[in-house]
């Protein structure tokens, strides 16, 4: 994928999230079953860094819990992080702060800090090309302690015949099929508003190959969520012990 390219995906998606901040928020007042599946493995000690921690409800799950870690999250929205400051979370000690996976530098953010879980949920399927996802996820290499693992889902957004039927043709955010990769679509979000994201649908073999690519192995893989419990795909990854990571 061309740099051009990638760089109007990035602004569409920006925009999107800007936009629409509050209504997406408003349709993220609860966890998906399969993050509350992966809370419970969580140390209630461990240090935590939440990539594309939207309207930190997820932080405020953790502070109802028995968790008593230390949490950091990020996004790239000042729309999503305003939605954290009118109900912030309690009982935690947490903080959040505006980064962009999608620029360098981000991992500033970290502090210079390591962290024992790193979460990526419904987060990488909006990094478009390849290379940018090997990128971040060199940096979430670097940034997990010693035996720390990686939790991400992705939106198989394929496995619903409504959500399938929203996808757009590429020619609405001024782009062809041709400019972008397999497996990348444009969909629509008629909530509050209308407007357009772009999502990757990742396969399982794809998602091996990335985490091969990135020095990491799959520790678990599982489906839920949604109308028929296979809405997101979940892993856990943990870095390859028999790999320098880079």
């Amino acid at each position: 994928m061309k740099p051009v390219t990638i760089q109007k995906i990035i602004d569409l998606n920006r925009l999107f999230y800007q936009t629409f901040a509050v209504q997406f928020s408003a349709t993220r007042q609860r966890l998906q079953p399969g993050v509350k599946c992966l809370i419970p493995r969580l140390l209630p000690t461990s240090s935590i860094l939440d990539l594309g921690c939207g309207n930190g409800e997820l932080a405020r799950q953790l502070g109802k819990s028995l968790y008593t870690g230390s949490y950091v999250g990020l996004d790239f929205s000042a729309g999503l992080l305003d939605e954290i400051q009118k109900d912030p979370p309690a009982g935690l000690q947490s903080r959040f702060y505006q980064a962009d996976l999608a620029q360098p530098g981000w991992e500033a953010a970290a502090q210079g800090k390591k962290f024992d879980v790193i979460l990526a949920f419904a987060v990488l399927h909006h990094l478009p090309g390849s290379d940018l996802r090997r990128e971040v996820l060199h940096q979430v290499r670097g940034l997990l302690s010693p035996g720390g693992v990686f939790m991400l889902s992705n939106w198989q957004f394929l496995s619903s015949k409504r959500l399938a039927s929203r996808i757009q043709p590429w020619q609405k955010a001024g782009l062809t099929e041709a400019e972008v990769d397999s497996g990348d679509y444009l969909l629509d979000w008629r909530g509050g508003g209308t407007g357009l994201r772009y999502v990757h649908h990742f396969r399982v073999e794809e998602l091996e190959e990335l985490a091969a690519e990135t020095s990491f192995v799959i520790q678990e893989t599982f489906w839920s969520d949604g109308e028929n419990g296979r809405m997101s795909l979940y892993q856990v990854w943990e870095p390859d012990k028999s790999s320098n990571g880079f």
